[in-house]
């Protein structure tokens, strides 16, 4: 067995089968039902003039969470609806200068936030695009495309595709000599890759918390750089942008001077209740621990297949926690695979298979007997 059977009870596994898909949706701790029922629903039974003071105190525990998560001030942290939301904003956000056109983009990058950003088109900005055939773990293609009319580049964290993971800390200090902003989606490395903010140097980072995080969807979140906070100025607002959203005078908006001018109109609740009971018992359980775990099982599941069928790296540490595996006949091994009840999908370049803190070493054997 591996380190995490203490961890195992803690959320509610599927009745039949072996689940490997938390780089899709995260399983639900047990726990996420009594928090709902305390952080949203009592207030609202309660039914007296305390019931959005609860409730938007329960959105500052959100922030709270994912502050101590990735070493930041919570007051940086604006709650969104997901990722394509709040890159939305941003986008509307970023300050146009005529020597300065260019949104730099992968085709790497997760379908939905090329939408986003390829809207800019309509704000008169171009698009440069790092093909997927390039290298994006090598700094010199990042050298190569981040050139002077670069206005901000957006860096996936980690590729949904191909699990590479991406060095942002050395991408952000290339974007800094050409006075180049820097955007980081972290969707698919958040709760299964250590993150710390304050080591990377960059200006704004998109997330969600329905993957590894295991907070279900409708969680979103941004976190801007207290440095860059006033350059960005939203088109996409409401009353909870307002430095003062109690003032209620309709002749007088002044942006938030925090990352809350993002926020916008009335915020949905119970999505944050349920995601920050969720960091909070990753924060319980440590990060660091989470992702040894992922490592070991991964490692296990690599050394039982020929290396030519692992299309993510084999270097662990250069990828974040899904292994993407490609096989001769693929078919074949989805149908025995589907056969044994193992739940996983597939995209363009392989199976993806993703190993969380309540998977263990019965589960990778058991997946092992379905491979060739």
């Amino acid at each position: 067995m591996s380190q995490n059977d203490s961890f195992r009870h803690l959320y509610d596994m599927p009745e039949k089968g072996t689940y490997f898909l938390s780089h899709s949706v995260g399983l639900l701790p047990k726990s996420a039902e009594k928090a709902l029922k305390q952080q949203f629903f009592q207030a609202w039974r309660n039914g007296d003039d305390q019931i959005w003071p609860h409730w938007l105190n329960a959105v500052d525990h959100f922030r709270q969470a994912l502050a101590k998560l990735l070493n930041a001030d919570s007051h940086a942290f604006c709650p969104q609806m997901n990722v394509s939301s709040g890159l939305t904003k941003v986008i509307g956000s970023l300050p146009m200068h005529q020597s300065k056109n260019t949104l730099l983009i992968s085709e790497n990058d997760f379908p939905s936030t090329s939408f986003v950003i390829k809207q800019a088109k309509r704000l008169g900005y171009e698009i440069k695009v790092i093909p997927k055939g390039r290298d994006h773990q090598n700094l010199e293609t990042w050298t190569e495309f981040l050139t002077p009319e670069v206005a901000a580049v957006f860096i996936t964290h980690v590729h949904y595709n191909t699990n590479q993971l991406i060095p942002v800390a050395q991408i952000s200090a290339l974007a800094r000599t050409i006075d180049c902003m820097t955007i980081v989606d972290v969707a698919q490395s958040i709760g299964i890759v250590p993150i710390d903010l304050q080591s990377w140097h960059v200006d704004v980072v998109v997330g969600s918390c329905i993957k590894w995080l295991c907070g279900g969807p409708g969680a979103g979140f941004m976190w801007v750089n207290p440095c860059v906070n006033n350059q960005l100025e939203p088109l996409d607002v409401g009353w909870f942008s307002h430095d003062n959203p109690f003032e209620f005078d309709p002749n007088n908006f002044e942006y938030a001077n925090d990352s809350s001018r993002f926020w916008g109109g009335t915020p949905s609740i119970a999505p944050f209740v349920i995601a920050t009971n969720s960091i909070e018992q990753q924060l319980q359980i440590g990060i660091e621990k989470i992702r040894l775990n992922n490592k070991v099982l991964c490692q296990k599941l690599m050394s039982a297949v020929d290396r030519k069928f692992v299309v993510s790296p084999t270097d662990l540490d250069k990828k974040g926690g899904t292994l993407v595996l490609k096989f001769d006949e693929q078919d074949k091994v989805i149908e025995k695979l589907n056969a044994m009840n193992m739940m996983f999908d597939a995209r363009e370049l392989g199976l993806r298979v993703s190993p969380h803190i309540y998977n263990d070493d019965d589960d990778i054997d058991r997946l092992i007997q379905c491979l060739p």
